[in-house]
C-alpha cells in the first residue's frame, strides 16, 4: 500500500472535526482536508486527491453509506481506501460498512492521541 499522507474526512460536527484535525494533523502530521457533508466531499474530492477517505455514519441529508457509495462513483476515486468512524460498531454494522468497500472501521469515541496510529496500524 502507498504511503498515506492526504486524508479526506468528511463529519458534521464541529467539534470532532477539530478533535479529529489535532489528532491527524497536529499528531499524525497528515494534510486533512474537512467536508461538512457528503454532498462537499463529492464536491472536493477530485481536486484534494487523497489517499485515505475517513467517514462519518451518520450525517444529516447524505450519510456515510451513501456517501460511500456517491464517492466510489467517481473515476479515479474507486480504489482509495475507506474507513468509516462512527458509534455504530455493532458486528453486523460492521460487516455492512465493509461489504460497501469499507476496510475498517474507527469506533467513536476515539483516543485522539492513537487516532493516527491507529489509522496507521489498520493500513498495514
Amino acid at each position: 500500500m502507498k504511503d498515506i499522507n492526504k486524508i479526506l474526512y468528511i463529519e458534521d460536527e464541529l467539534d470532532i472535526q477539530a478533535i479529529t484535525k489535532i489528532a491527524l494533523c497536529d499528531i499524525g502530521g497528515f494534510t486533512l482536508e474537512i467536508c461538512s457533508s457528503g454532498k462537499e466531499a463529492i464536491q472536493k474530492i477530485s481536486s484534494f486527491n487523497p489517499d485515505l477517505i475517513l467517514i462519518d455514519v451518520m450525517m444529516p441529508e447524505m450519510d456515510g453509506p451513501e456517501t460511500l457509495i456517491q464517492l466510489k462513483k467517481i473515476k479515479g476515486m474507486e480504489s482509495i481506501p475507506v474507513i468509516f468512524m462512527t458509534a455504530k460498531v455493532q458486528t453486523q454494522e460492521i460487516e455492512y460498512y465493509k461489504s460497501l468497500g469499507a476496510i475498517n472501521v474507527i469506533s467513536k469515541p476515539f483516543d485522539p492521541m492513537n487516532l493516527a496510529q491507529q489509522i496507521k496500524n489498520i493500513l498495514q
